[in-house]
């Protein structure tokens, strides 16, 4: 044997160490996982989403206010490898109902359960499956909601409808994600607010209208989404993701795919069927194009659709899509602050009953329009 020649195992076992410390500086984990999301249901129907990964990252634990640390913090969000063709089961009253992931590692359990579900909350526990033996690798917990009967329910868009993000330039974009944190980042001056008005949210967020938050965000980002929103203070609710991106296409965040958007809107329509709804958006991509959509198919459900203005150049084919919806008889409001869209919110009856409002912004912090990168 040639001395100057490494054998084949201590070349795997040193390959092996330097991947340990790799992973573990990156706070990755390279053991099978499930990622398990919010789910939602009526009475009659159950449904909750996930995804089978070989390679996760980490959760995050702490948050600094570092250049560095942010990125990393947020690239490691995009290092994940999927699990095709996982066995995944789910046990409910009894039964065990099981499906297979898809080629990015998704997966979605849709059942009916046999009593009809009251509102509240309901646990809900995943298990990947190993091949082989049949046996457990994993599992992961999450909650599923069945809303209380109300007169409205609400489903948001998320960058710049209350989170700044410069959806419609790319740069900008990324700038923000890369070198800020969920909790550094700043809501719309007043989005809180309003929200909080609209879902009759109490003071820990719990909500008597249900929320649906539905983005063209990749999955990837669904922790970091709902950290800023428990930050904030927003009403609690189910998200609704994009389609998971790898590392290679972080610079195709949000950009793609808006189709996608409008049949998960579609979906949480007809698991309500009975319900009234206000959607809200902005300017910055395709909200009023997807809303004029949903609109045209489901004018008897919509109640109302709200537009942000955070790009002026979108003005004006906003506008006539506007006139598209209230020509369907949906009222519509396009407006650049919070406060307006509050007042409208009051004057068409959405908001009835006042609760305890967030303290405003402190002199310092970034809003709307203390933001420099604003288009208006």
């Amino acid at each position: 044997m040639d001395p100057q020649k490494t054998p084949a195992p201590v070349k795997r076992s040193l390959i092996k160490r330097w991947r340990r410390r790799l992973f573990k500086f990156l706070k990755l984990s390279d053991s099978p996982s499930v990622k398990l999301y919010n789910g939602f249901g009526n009475d009659k129907n159950c449904l909750i989403y996930g995804h089978a990964l070989s390679v996760s990252p980490l959760g995050r634990k702490k948050y600094r206010n570092n250049f560095l640390y942010n990125t990393l913090a947020v690239l490691r969000l995009f290092i994940v490898n999927p699990i095709k063709a996982a066995t995944l089961q789910l046990e409910w009253e009894g039964k065990v109902y099981e499906t297979v992931s898809e080629a990015d590692g998704f997966f979605k359990f849709e059942w009916q359960p046999e009593v009809a579900l009251t509102p509240g909350c309901y646990s809900v526990k995943v298990n990947l499956i190993l091949k082989k033996s049949g046996n457990i690798s994993c599992s992961a917990k999450a909650s599923l909601t069945v809303p209380t009967p109300s007169e409205f329910a609400f489903i948001s868009d998320i960058d710049d409808t209350f989170l700044i993000s410069h959806s419609s330039n790319l740069r900008k974009r990324l700038f923000v994600l890369l070198t800020e944190n969920a909790r550094s980042r700043k809501p719309f001056e007043g989005v809180v607010n309003h929200y909080r008005l609209l879902s009759n949210a109490d003071e820990k967020g719990k909500t008597a209208n249900a929320f649906f938050y539905v983005s063209s965000s990749e999955w990837n980002l669904y922790e970091y989404i709902r950290e800023f929103s428990r930050q904030n203070k927003l009403p609690e609710g189910v998200y609704l993701l994009n389609q998971i991106k790898m590392i290679s296409q972080i610079f195709k965040t949000g950009q793609n795919n808006h189709s996608g958007k409008f049949t998960r809107i579609v979906r949480i329509l007809e698991s309500f069927p009975n319900q009234q709804f206000i959607l809200l958006g902005d300017d910055s991509q395709q909200d009023a194009n997807i809303y004029a959509s949903i609109v045209a198919h489901f004018h008897n459900k919509i109640f109302c659709v709200y537009i942000r203005s955070v790009n002026k150049k979108a003005k004006p084919p906003v506008v006539e899509k506007l006139k598209e919806i209230e020509n369907a008889g949906v009222l519509t409001c396009y407006f650049n602050h919070s406060a307006d869209a509050i007042q409208h919110s009051k004057e068409v009856g959405i908001i009835d009953e006042p609760v305890p409002l967030l303290p405003p912004l402190q002199v310092g912090e970034r809003g709307l329009h203390e933001d420099p990168f604003t288009q208006q």
